[in-house]
């Protein structure tokens, strides 16, 4: 992919620490939970689910990105966590380049001028039918 593909808060190479609620809002969701709202966003989306990335260590995060200013907009379940740039502080979210040497991140799915961000309304659906 050339750089004209993707959005341009994705760096080129490695892994760049970016303020949520400027480029994109995030959801976080630990472990197991995280990983069955990703399986599930995916198959909804034929793939296409937007920008998804997990973190291989500690609780095994993954982070759902979204528009930026809309992630505060929905109530979400324990064990989901909304990251703006409102509420608790300054978020940030780690950010894996397309390629090459990125561990401990990775994009379980991968963001694209097509499909920048996830949907909001159905990364809740999802969440609230999965993450109790």
């Amino acid at each position: 992919m050339n750089r004209e593909t993707v959005p341009s808060w994705v760096p080129a190479s490695g892994h760049a620490l970016r303020h949520a609620g400027i480029h994109f809002d995030a959801v976080r969701i630990a472990g197991f939970s995280g990983e069955q709202v990703a399986y599930e966003l995916m198959q909804f989306t034929d793939f296409r689910a937007g920008p998804i990335i997990r973190e291989a260590t500690g609780e095994r995060y993954m982070y759902f990105l979204l528009p930026p200013q809309t992630a505060g907009t929905y109530a979400w379940p324990s064990g989901a966590r909304a990251l703006t740039r409102s509420g608790r502080g300054a978020a940030f979210v780690g950010v894996p380049a397309l390629d090459g040497l990125t561990w401990p991140l990775e994009w379980r799915s991968r963001p694209s001028i097509e499909v920048p961000f996830v949907e909001p309304e159905l990364l809740h659906e999802t969440v609230m039918c999965a993450v109790r």
